[in-house]
């Protein structure tokens, strides 16, 4: 019998929060250890990155924009053909189950996650789905992943955002080499991101995050042609206009972006991101603007007080 190869090294992984190391997730139908918690390698998840996913951020006993990202997920869902999805109430239900069991009501953050399910032979039709979708409510203790106070760096990454004419991006779906490729060049660079334009040359949004810039007063951000119209783009689209704040939605170009009087990116993870260089640019004077700040407050007093509660 031929010999296992052994790795070169011995892993020794060190996770960001030691809390997350006895967390309990939840997959297909009930809460696992953190070592448990697996999905069947027949699954379509792994057969083929055939899944929609969410995050989900927890404030102070209430999830932010719970209803919204659920409707995203279940049209996703739908606009993959899904079959046998669970309810609304269902993944409510398990989505409070798992925040429950690991006493979490602040500070956390939740990757949401429904596969295809798991197949009777490997293949890619989605006749061999014959079991159900497999949900999966992955909850840890983590804080917003970007410095919101100095500001974040990127560049411009060479891999294209997708095109409606190859895979929409309204689909919010786990298919995610274009992005990781572009992640993989900023990693390289040694910054935070990534800016990825569209098929026309105009900017799209980032790795991660949307993308929004300042000149003269006027925030602007790209239209959601290529993007991901993200719920924390929508909400802070919204609070422009709740506070006469001057909003335009349209192509923008990478040149306004390292012309700009300042730049921020937006979404669940990390809520309003300070963007101070661009491609070795120094975005307006290198620090936060007052516009910046000015919008990361106003969302932070949102997220304060708006929310479902959480019913434990």
């Amino acid at each position: 019998m031929p010999s296992t190869p052994s790795p070169d090294f011995t892993p020794n992984p060190i996770l960001p929060d030691p809390r997350n190391e006895t967390i309990q997730t939840w997959v297909g139908d009930r809460l696992w250890p953190r070592d448990e918690a697996k999905v069947s390698v027949f699954d379509s998840v792994v057969q083929g990155g055939d899944a929609v996913w969410e995050g989900l951020r927890i404030y102070q006993g209430r999830i932010f924009q719970l209803d919204a990202h659920l409707d995203r997920m279940f049209a996703s869902a739908k606009a993959l053909a899904f079959a046998n999805v669970p309810t609304r109430d269902y993944v409510k239900s398990a989505i409070f189950q798992t925040l429950e069991a690991n006493g979490m009501r602040d500070e956390s953050h939740i990757r949401l996650t429904l596969t295809r399910g798991k197949k009777v032979t490997s293949g890619m039709s989605p006749a061999n789905n014959q079991y159900g979708c497999t949900l999966i409510v992955l909850a840890e203790w983590k804080a917003p992943v970007y410095d919101n106070e100095a500001g974040i760096r990127l560049i411009t990454s060479a891999i294209r955002r997708n095109s409606p004419q190859f895979l929409d991006s309204k689909i919010h779906h786990n298919n995610l080499l274009n992005n990781i490729l572009a992640k993989i060049q900023s990693n390289l660079a040694g910054v935070d991101d990534a800016i990825m334009l569209d098929m026309n040359g105009f900017v799209s949004e980032t790795n991660a995050t949307n993308l929004f810039i300042v000149k003269g007063g006027t925030v602007l951000t790209p239209t959601a042609d290529a993007c991901l119209p993200g719920i924390t783009r929508r909400v802070v689209m919204n609070l422009c206009r709740e506070h006469d704040i001057p909003l335009v939605e349209r192509n923008i170009s990478l040149t306004e972006v390292h012309t700009a009087d300042e730049c921020f990116t937006t979404g669940t993870m990390g809520e309003l991101s300070p963007v101070v260089e661009v491609d070795g640019r120094e975005i307006g004077n290198g620090k936060v603007g007052a516009m910046t700040k000015r919008l990361q407050s106003i969302y932070a007093a949102k997220t304060a007080l708006e929310g479902e509660a959480l019913p434990f």
